[in-house]
């Protein structure tokens, strides 16, 4: 693997290192998918979590995306979002067997929503859902939380790649 990612400036100002630090961390996780097949791509290789796979990362790593910007932080409609199904444990995690590819182009629709999201509001304004506390917090607390959650996921992702096929990559 070969990467061109990069950090945000060093003196950026607030908005631009926190989409800048989010948006490489997003970009480490299409990364580590880059170049694998479907079929590995929905290989488990941890047999105690059989969920983590690339493709079930990109899938939960795009229903995130949605839950906080579009659904604790507009008051979105949860009901399009598996990870609010509560009949189904994991259901954000499951693909059906989905192409990467599809399941990739869904993850990289939603961080350019994100994104529309994150620039048409302040940092300080507070999510609009009334019936989850976490939806208390402001925008700038959700972009940290995004970060760390995509930041843990794609270190998740760069060890199941090792799993798959030995590649390694760090940039």
């Amino acid at each position: 693997m070969t990467s061109e990612l990069k950090r945000p400036p060093l003196q950026a100002d607030e908005r631009t290192a926190l989409i800048g630090w989010l948006d490489l961390q997003r970009q480490i996780l299409r990364w580590k998918c880059e170049g694998i097949s479907d079929e590995d791509a929905h290989r488990s290789v941890l047999p105690s979590s059989p969920l983590m796979t690339l493709a079930g990362l990109v899938s939960h790593m795009r229903w995130t995306e949605h839950t906080w910007l579009e659904v604790l932080f507009l008051d979105g409609d949860e009901k399009q979002n598996p990870s609010f199904d509560e009949s189904v444990e994991d259901a954000d995690w499951q693909t059906g067997g989905r192409p990467l590819a599809e399941l990739l182009a869904e993850y990289e629709a939603q961080c350019v929503r994100s994104n529309e999201i994150v620039a048409a509001a302040s940092l300080e304004d507070v999510g609009r859902h009334t019936g989850f506390h976490s939806a208390g917090a402001n925008l700038r607390w959700m972009l940290i939380h995004l970060v760390e959650e995509t930041g843990r996921h794609a270190g998740h992702a760069d060890i199941v790649r090792e799993l798959l096929d030995g590649t390694k990559g760090y940039y």
